[in-house]
């Protein structure tokens, strides 16, 4: 660590997709950047910056099992905090009473999965949500949890909800809603695809170092992500949200029109 930083950003489970990304994002911004991990894994991709990074081993679970989480974020003096890995209002709440009145800017990682199904796409952060499953149920109640502390206590919360994360070392979830590579393939070679529930079940794809680079610029221009002259004290931005069907998308660059057979369930 340096001895005197200008600005310290912590991210929490920073070696993931887009941790990838942001923190070597983060480093070549000039921030000291310190990454809290259960371990130090394998990152997807390499960069000189991460020379730079402090590395904290330390398993959240555990830590907010025995109340000591929140504190010891607290500890490390962070100016901004990036927190990728809360999945639960719990959580969220443990780390939000922790740093209350400690830090400029805390960024919390959404999901496009606040949304549910959708009924007309493009959709937009105004959009109706029917969020579905456990993980998407989480993430809307999270949302909500944060802005209600931004609005009423000041919290400096801002909140980004990704598409679905491709890049290097990982399968992208193809049109048909699995992992399955060669049904891109049938798309390039103009093959017929069937796509259920009238094609109406997308995913917008966006690469993690896309992400990385809309929560480098909401820090940047943290005025605007916080509400701004809106009046509103935080806002949840899309990035990469959910958009225009797969299918639709890669026709354009193989420059064959996709053969989709719609079906109504």
């Amino acid at each position: 660590m340096s001895e005197n930083p200008e600005m310290r950003a912590v991210v929490i489970g920073g070696t993931g997709h887009i941790g990838t990304y942001l923190i070597p994002r983060l480093a070549a911004s000039g921030y000291e950047v310190l990454n809290v991990s259960r371990s130090k894994r394998v990152r997807y991709s390499e960069h000189g910056a991460w020379k730079s990074v402090a590395h904290i081993e330390m398993d959240r679970l555990a830590e907010e099992l025995s109340g000591k989480f929140g504190q010891q974020i607290r500890d490390l003096r962070p100016d901004v905090v990036i927190d990728l890995i809360c999945f639960t209002v719990e959580s969220a709440h443990h780390l939000v009473e922790a740093l209350r009145g400690e830090l400029q800017h805390f960024l919390h990682c959404g999901s496009i999965w606040v949304h549910g199904p959708s009924v007309e796409v493009p959709i937009t952060e105004e959009a109706p949500r029917r969020p579905f499953g456990d993980y998407g149920i989480q993430k809307a109640a999270i949302e909500v949890y944060l802005l209600r502390e931004a609005r009423l206590a000041g919290f400096p919360a801002t909140i980004l909800h990704p598409g679905h994360i491709v890049g290097p070392g990982w399968e992208p979830l193809n049109p048909a809603g699995h992992f399955n590579p060669q049904i891109f393939e049938r798309l390039a070679h103009g093959e017929e695809l069937s796509l259920p529930n009238f094609g109406l079940e997308t995913v917008h794809h966006v690469h993690a170092d896309d992400v990385a680079q809309a929560f480098t610029q909401a820090i940047i221009h943290r005025s605007v992500a916080l509400g701004g002259r809106s009046g509103q004290p935080a806002r949840a931005m899309g990035a990469g949200g959910a958009g225009q069907a797969p299918p639709l998308v890669v026709d354009r660059p193989v420059g064959l029109p996709a053969a989709l057979l719609v079906l109504a369930a």
